[in-house]
Parts: structure tokens; C-alpha cells; sequence
């Protein structure tokens, strides 16, 4: 018997971690801290497992939402054995830092009180290092065998990382036991970006299959060709420099600043995009070294490409943010969804009052973030971008570009056609994305035992 739990990641996209028990071995897939939440809220609901086997985590990728409640599992339990791909070990010693450091400054002095009397600190750098230190890596395709303390079947269990096509090291997880299949999706594009390959899925037939739904309820024809979308954005930049204005574009510093900056620098190569200043900052540049070091030892575009060999300037050598206006540049400035106190938050607030500038927006925004009120505004709108804000008048050109590093929903249908799951579990999205989802997967597949994702609520596969 298998039991699955959500842990969070049900229903909506953060804090992504699920239990999995599998004949007396407890496994966590995933351990993320939800992105706009801070203190216990921003957590998995650890308590869910208290008194259960804890044995594994096996961690899909390096995003904040998968990755960064993990000193906080291993804090609950500190004998448990961490597993990644080794690229995401090595972008993990570069977030879980960062994630540390935000949240430290984040936290009150009252909340800080509350995570102690669930027997949870915010980590030390020098923890943050010992933790990285005890974590396995293997590579893709390389099978390895789990068993927990308080193991009760004689039967291993066999794991493989698969690459995920999402970001550098992104993996699906493949776990096998006792003749029966899983397959963790992810989070998982079949299609190429600009250095990031899609995800190749190898048809065989499986027990059960857990499932991101990112794009589920986004219908493709609204989400163009990367190299369509690449010229289109290129068009825009340049009518935006002819007119003497500069670009924001508000960027996640994993994954989606990489591939965008590639984007307009081979643009920029092959007289696509006039020729201009970019600035970049923030925690992007350490992880781009991590995506150029490995960039032989996974499956790249183009393996000889650099990304740190793009010219760039940093945006913390600005003093004031009106010393963009004076030249024609593209500012790439975290974070992507413009949360308050962030580089793009702050600079948005200048481009706005901007009539010859733009925000351009590349990326997913939570409906109730700063960055999701800006990208749905045109000029002459008043907008707040936050409930303490003053009203600013929108003065500068917003445009919404879309290079998603998830597989639509029809290629999240090709996977489950290609895997004929017996049992499809989806997690990773809105109410909305899951129930398109569940509702296509239906009418395609009838014999499918389907479940919702619910925190906290325990599903049974057999």
C-alpha cells in the first residue's frame, strides 16, 4: 500500500512538498517555502508528519517553492537523507543563503518567538553549510535505492532522477517498488526554451503519476512560439530605445533571468535588438556561473554559450533610479513578481512616472502581487501597488510577454498519454488549472482514477 499526503502545493502553487509512504518508508518529494507568505505561514505543514516515518527528501529542483523549507524539515528531522540532481545541489548553496538572509529580515520579533515554540530557528550561514554538505546528488538516469530506519518490506525501492526540461538540474522523480510505478511530474516543460531543452518523456505505462498544473486552464494558442515571442520582444525593445526610453524587466533570478538574457543577447548578435546597455544584479550572476560550469554535463542548446560572457552592469552601482533615464538600456531586476522591497518593486515605481519607458513583464505573477497589478495596467490607469501605497498614475507602456518554462496544457495531456497512468494526482495549481485539468484528463482517458490535491488529506494508491 501507498499513502500520499500533501504537505502544501495543493491547490496552489508555494510551499510545494509531498509525503509519501511506501511499505514503512516515509519520502517528502519537494520542501518549499511559499513565496508570499513569510514566517510558519510560508511553511509546509510539517506537523502532518510528526509522528510519521521520515526517511528521505528528494528535491525536484532549486526554485524557492521546492527547495528553501529545507533546513526546516531537517530541524523536525535531523536524520532524514537529502537527494537532488547535483546541479541542483550546487544552485541549493546559492538560494538556501539567500532564502536565510531575506527571511531573517523579514521575520518580527513576535514571529520569530512563534517559530521557537514550534522548535524552529532561523538558520546560521555556517548551518546553511553543513546542511548543503550532507546532501546526495545523483545524476540523471542513475538508479538508486532508498530504504527507510524503520523499514517493514523486503522489497528496495528504486529511484532515478529525469530531467524536467524547467530549469538547470530540474527533475521528474521516478520511484519504483515492488512492481508498482510513480512518477513526481515536477515541475516540467516539454518544449525548448533558449538553453534549457524540453523534457523528453519515454512512453511506458505506470501505476500512478503526480502532476504539476501550472498552465493547466491556459489554452495554447495564447502562449506563441518561443521564437515568435523572442521577435516580438525584440520589436518592442527597439521601439522603446528608438524613443529614447529604457526597459524594466521584473526577473526570478533561477531560470527565468538565464534564458531571458540569452534571449536579447542573441538578438542583440544578430541585429535583432539595437545595441544597449544591460543591467542585471542580485544573486542571478553566482547562479549563472552554476549554469556556464555545467553547462557540458546537461542537456544545453548550445553548450559552448556563456551567460556571465554577456557584458553587463550592475544595477547597485545606480544611485538613483532616475540615472536609468538618462541612456537607453534593459534593466533585468529581481524579483520577478515586483514584491515590495524588492530592485523591481522600487524601480517600477520610477518607470511608471516614465512616458518614454516600459515595463516589460516575461514571467508568472500571483494575482495578488505587486508585479500582477502592474502588468494588467495601460497608461493613464491609477494604480496602488500595495494597500499602504499612493495612487500612481501609470504613465509608461506595459507590455506582458510569455516564455514559461511549464508545459502547456496540451503537453500535459501528451504526457499523461504517453505514460497511461492507472492513477493521476494533480497538484502544483490554481483551482481553476486543476479542475481544466481534471476535467480534459476525463473525457480522454476513462479508465483513470483521478484525484484533487487537498492539504492534509491523505490519498490511498493501490
Amino acid at each position: 500500500m501507498i499513502k500520499f499526503l500533501p504537505l502544501g502545493g495543493a491547490g496552489e502553487i508555494g510551499a510545494n512538498s509531498y509525503y509519501i509512504n511506501i511499505g514503512g518508508t516515509g519520502i517528502v518529494l519537494d520542501c518549499g517555502m511559499h513565496p508570499l507568505k513569510i514566517g510558519l505561514e510560508a511553511l509546509p505543514k510539517f506537523d502532518l508528519i510528526t509522528d510519521l516515518p521520515v526517511d528521505y527528501v528528494l528535491i525536484s529542483h532549486a526554485h524557492q517553492d521546492h527547495l528553501s523549507a529545507l533546513p526546516f524539515l531537517v530541524q523536525r528531522h535531523p536524520y532524514i537523507k537529502i537527494i537532488t540532481t547535483p546541479q541542483t545541489r550546487g544552485i541549493a548553496e546559492l538560494t538556501l543563503h539567500n532564502s536565510i538572509s531575506i527571511l531573517s529580515e523579514q521575520l518580527t520579533s513576535e514571529e520569530k518567538e512563534l517559530m521557537n515554540s514550534k522548535h524552529l530557528k532561523i538558520y546560521s550561514h555556517e548551518e546553511i553549510d553543513l546542511l548543503i554538505q550532507s546532501i546526495e546528488y545523483k545524476s540523471y538516469n542513475e538508479s538508486f535505492i532508498i530504504n527507510g530506519y524503520d523499514h517493514q518490506s523486503k522489497y528496495n525501492i528504486f529511484c532515478n532522477f529525469r530531467d524536467a526540461g524547467h530549469i538547470l538540474g530540474s527533475a521528474s522523480i521516478f520511484i519504483e517498488h515492488n512492481g508498482q510505478t510513480i512518477l513526481y511530474s515536477g515541475d516540467i516543460r516539454l518544449s525548448d526554451q533558449e538553453l534549457i531543452p524540453g523534457a523528453k518523456i519515454t512512453p511506458m505505462k505506470i501505476n500512478t503519476l503526480i502532476m504539476e498544473t501550472t498552465y493547466g486552464n491556459t489554452d495554447a494558442s495564447l502562449i506563441p512560439l518561443w521564437k515568435d515571442e523572442s521577435l516580438r520582444l525584440a520589436s518592442a525593445i527597439n521601439s522603446v530605445l528608438i524613443s529614447g526610453g529604457s526597459i524594466l524587466i521584473p526577473i526570478f533570478s533561477l531560470g527565468k533571468m538565464q534564458e531571458i538574457i540569452a534571449v536579447i543577447w542573441n538578438l542583440m548578435q544578430k541585429n535583432k535588438i539595437i545595441q544597449t546597455d544591460i543591467y542585471s544584479g542580485g544573486i542571478s550572476g553566482k547562479i549563472s556561473r552554476v549554469y556556464d560550469y555545467n553547462r557540458y554535463s546537461v542537456n544545453r542548446i548550445d553548450p559552448s554559450f556563456e551567460i556571465n560572457s554577456i557584458p553587463q552592469k550592475s544595477i547597485y552601482e545606480i544611485i538613483q533610479p532616475e540615472e536609468f533615464f538618462k541612456q537607453p538600456c534593459i534593466v533585468l531586476a529581481p524579483s520577478g513578481m515586483m514584491v515590495e522591497g524588492t530592485a523591481s518593486f522600487n524601480f517600477a515605481k520610477h518607470w511608471l512616472k516614465n512616458k518614454t519607458s516600459a515595463i516589460f513583464t516575461v514571467g508568472y505573477m500571483e494575482q495578488n502581487t505587486p508585479g500582477y497589478i502592474i502588468s494588467i495596467s495601460k497608461r493613464g490607469d491609477m494604480i496602488k501597488l500595495n494597500s499602504f501605497s499612493e495612487e500612481i498614475e501609470v504613465q509608461c507602456s506595459i507590455q506582458r510577454f510569455r516564455f514559461p518554462s511549464h508545459s502547456n496544457r496540451e503537453e500535459l495531456l501528451e504526457i499523461v498519454t504517453k505514460l497511461s497512468p492507472k492513477n493521476i494526482i494533480l497538484i502544483h495549481g490554481e483551482t481553476k488549472s486543476i479542475d481544466y485539468m481534471g476535467s480534459a484528463i476525463l473525457k480522454k482517458f476513462k479508465d483513470v482514477k483521478l484525484f484533487f490535491a487537498k492539504l492534509g488529506s491523505q490519498i490511498i494508491l493501490d
